[in-house]
């Protein structure tokens, strides 16, 4: 029986201990909606990025940019890649919420 109790106290203890070390996502907390206002952020969010790599360039080039290079999704989920706009070649990012930055 000591045991047993010893056992579901260690068990306990080392579940609260897991969740109070669970990792925050930094930014926003709303989910991915569309909108026609612009970027709800004024720097990529990182999350789970659902955009193809063609959405993500045909998001850019909506926001009027051009000449969009290769883009690359890094580890945070943000497509990263070069665009030209008014003549400046610029990084952008495009998050999974649709936000376009220019870097």
């Amino acid at each position: 029986m000591r045991k047993a109790a010893l056992l579901a106290t260690m068990l306990a203890c080392t579940t609260s201990i897991a969740l109070a070390q669970a990792p925050v996502q930094s930014g926003p907390q709303n989910p991915a909606v569309k909108t026609d206002s612009g970027n709800n952020s004024d720097m990529p969010v990182k999350g789970a990025n659902s955009f193809t790599q063609s959405e993500a360039k045909s998001k850019i080039t909506a926001q009027g940019y051009s000449h969009v290079g290769t883009l690359r999704k890094d580890a945070n989920g943000v497509w990263r890649g070069s665009a030209t706009k008014d003549g400046q070649r610029v990084h952008v990012s495009v998050d999974y919420q649709g936000n376009v930055n220019a870097e």
